[in-house]
């Protein structure tokens, strides 16, 4: 497992951007149940790798997304951008104490 952990904080990373943009699009649209997909999805990936208030952020839009309460979208996009912003910047440290490319 040690040797794949930089692997897992890459793809962590490359699939959590990929997830953010999904949010994002979902909330203009305006289409309450791919909010609610793509927080459910990010959410899953946050607890895995231990990210807990990015998760926690994430529920919350799903809630949120799951009762058509999409008012309350872009404030909650706007707070998961910057919980990302700095896990991403934790993630990128963890990844570089681990040696190679990242």
């Amino acid at each position: 497992m040690e040797a794949e952990y930089p692997v897992l904080l890459d793809t962590f990373l490359v699939d959590s951007e990929e997830r953010l943009r999904l949010l994002q699009a979902a909330c203009r649209s305006g289409e309450a149940e791919s909010l609610r997909q793509a927080a459910h999805s990010f959410k899953g990936s946050c607890s895995n790798m231990g990210a807990a208030m990015l998760a926690e952020l994430c529920r919350e839009m799903e809630e949120s997304a799951r009762r058509d309460q999409l008012d309350e979208a872009p404030v909650l996009i706007e707070r998961i951008e910057r919980e990302f912003a700095i896990v991403r910047i934790l993630y990128r440290a963890e990844r570089q104490r681990w040696g190679g490319p990242g």
